[in-house]
């Protein structure tokens, strides 16, 4: 199970991409879409938005849901999960707190500022 400090790792991660902003963006404007029709009003190939829309699925940023068109065509549809992501830095020092051992503390190296 992994703790707050991931989960916000993961998330900030997702969302460290302009083409999953726009994505998060458009779910959230104009509601849930299928893949093709997500497609279309992004402008990007079909592959790259299912590669953007795994990242934000395991991050838990959408969902997706699969279901039956009258034509009897499945279509994978794909809505923004309720989500908020606070940052401040005293919720920033509790998730670094709960990093799991995948995450170590990065090794000090000298101040070039200092």
């Amino acid at each position: 199970m992994s703790g707050a400090g991931d989960q916000l790792l993961e998330r900030l991660a997702a969302l460290a991409n302009p083409h999953r902003l726009r994505i998060v963006a458009a779910l959230s404007t104009s509601g849930r879409s299928y893949v093709s029709q997500l497609a279309r009003e992004l402008g990007i190939s079909r592959p790259l938005l299912h590669l953007h829309l795994r990242k934000l699925e395991e991050a838990g940023l959408v969902t997706s849901r699969l279901e039956l068109s009258a034509a009897g065509k499945a279509l994978n549809y794909f809505d923004v999960a309720p989500f908020e992501i606070a940052l401040t830095p005293s919720s920033i020092a509790e998730a670094t707190a709960t990093l799991s051992a995948s995450h170590p503390p990065l090794a000090p190296e000298g101040d070039k500022h200092g």
